[in-house]
C-alpha cells in the first residue's frame, strides 16, 4: 500500500529532481503549452470545456491537455518544464514549495468537495458519526477519498479513524461501488461519474453530501512555476481567460458540460453524465463561476490538506497563490 509516509517522500523526491538544473522548453504566449490534469475526472470539466470549445485557441494557445495519472505528478511535470500548467489538489503544491520548488497556485477549477458517500438503502448513514466501525471503499491515497472523510471523522465527528474502528479499503478507479454491492465495503466515498453509476448499475444511493459539510475552498487548482510567470505571463493571462470564459458558458448553459461526453469520457453513459449534470449543478460550489482563489478558500483548502493527512504544515496564501491573472479574467468574462 502506498501510504502517506511513503506518498510524502515520493513527493519530495520528485520536487528536488525537478529542481535540479533540468533544462525547460521556450514558451510565449501563442505557442503551445502542456496543460497536465491529476487524472481525468468529470469535476475537472471547467478545464475540458475550454478545451472543447476552443477557448485556449481563442486567446492565442495551442493546448493540449494530458492526464498525469495520479494525483501528486502533475507538479514533476511542472517543475521539469514538460509542462506549463497543472490540474491538482493544492496540497501538491504545498509539497513542492517544501522542498525549494516553485509553484503558484493560480485559479480555482473545483470550488468545493465535489463528493458523495453512497451505500445501499437501508444503510443507515445519515451523519458523519454513522460512519463508526465501517469499512469505506476508496481510491488509493493520496487520493481526496481518503483524506476528506478523514478530516471530516476528525472535525465534525470529533474522534480519528482509529478511535472509531473506520477501515479504508484502497481500491482501483471504478471498484468503489462494486465493493459496497459485494459487502466487501459498507459504504463507498466517490466522485462522479462513480457516484450516478453506482446509482444507476448497483442500486446505490448518496447518503452524505461532503460539499455541504465543508462549503466553499479551493478543492483542484490550477498551478504554474514562477518561471513562467515571470517570463511569458501574456500565457498565464491567456489560461486564465480561457477557463473564465468556460465557467461562464458551462453555467449559461449545461449541455457545454453533458457534450463533453464522447470527446473526454466516452466510457460513460449519457444516462449518467445526465445524472452527474444534476448533482453538479445542484451544487453551489461544484462548478465555480470564476477561477478566482480568495484567501478563506485557500485558508479552507489548506485545514482540509492538513487535516486529512496530504501536508505536514498549511502555507500561506501569499507565498502560495497568485490571484491577479484570475481577477483579471472574471472581470472580464465573469459569470
Amino acid at each position: 500500500m502506498f501510504n502517506r509516509r511513503q506518498f510524502l517522500q515520493t513527493a519530495s523526491a520528485g520536487a528536488a529532481l525537478a529542481t535540479s538544473g533540468l533544462a525547460a522548453p521556450a514558451y510565449a504566449a501563442g505557442t503551445k503549452v502542456l496543460i497536465s490534469d491529476a487524472l481525468r475526472l468529470a469535476m475537472y470539466s471547467p478545464l475540458y470545456v475550454a478545451d472543447n470549445l476552443g477557448l485556449f485557441a481563442k486567446h492565442g494557445l495551442d493546448a493540449e491537455v494530458s492526464t498525469a495519472g495520479g494525483i501528486a505528478l502533475p507538479v514533476p511535470l511542472l517543475l521539469s518544464g514538460r509542462s506549463q500548467f497543472g490540474v491538482t489538489s493544492p496540497g501538491m503544491s504545498v509539497n513542492a514549495v517544501r522542498e525549494g520548488g516553485d509553484v503558484r497556485n493560480i485559479a480555482k477549477i473545483v470550488g468545493g468537495v465535489s463528493m458523495w458517500a453512497m451505500a445501499k438503502p437501508g444503510s443507515g448513514i445519515k451523519t458523519v458519526d454513522d460512519l463508526r466501525g465501517k469499512t469505506i471503499a476508496t481510491l488509493k491515497f493520496p487520493s481526496s477519498t481518503i483524506q476528506v472523510p478523514t478530516y471530516l471523522i476528525k472535525e465534525v465527528g470529533g474522534f480519528t479513524a482509529e478511535e472509531g474502528n473506520v477501515t479504508f479499503l484502497e481500491l482501483p478507479s471504478g471498484a468503489q461501488a462494486t465493493a459496497v454491492r459485494d459487502g466487501r465495503a459498507d459504504v463507498a466515498t466517490a466522485f462522479e461519474w462513480d457516484i450516478s453509476v453506482g446509482a444507476s448499475e448497483f442500486g446505490l444511493e448518496p447518503v452524505l453530501s461532503f460539499a455541504d459539510m465543508i462549503g466553499p475552498l479551493a478543492f483542484t487548482t490550477a498551478m504554474t512555476t514562477g518561471k513562467v510567470i515571470e517570463e511569458a505571463p501574456d500565457t498565464v493571462q491567456a489560461f486564465c481567460d480561457a477557463l473564465a470564459e468556460a465557467m461562464t458558458a458551462m453555467h449559461a448553459d449545461h449541455t457545454v458540460f453533458t457534450d463533453l461526453g464522447p470527446k473526454y469520457f466516452p466510457q460513460v453513459s449519457e444516462e449518467v453524465i445526465k445524472a452527474a449534470s444534476v448533482n453538479f449543478f445542484g451544487s453551489s460550489t461544484a462548478f465555480p463561476t470564476a477561477p478566482t482563489i480568495s484567501e478563506a478558500e485557500w485558508d479552507n483548502a489548506m485545514k482540509l490538506e492538513n487535516g486529512g493527512g496530504a501536508i505536514k504544515d498549511p502555507m500561506p496564501y501569499a507565498k502560495m497563490v497568485d490571484n491577479s491573472f484570475a481577477t483579471r479574467a472574471a472581470e472580464k468574462f465573469g459569470a
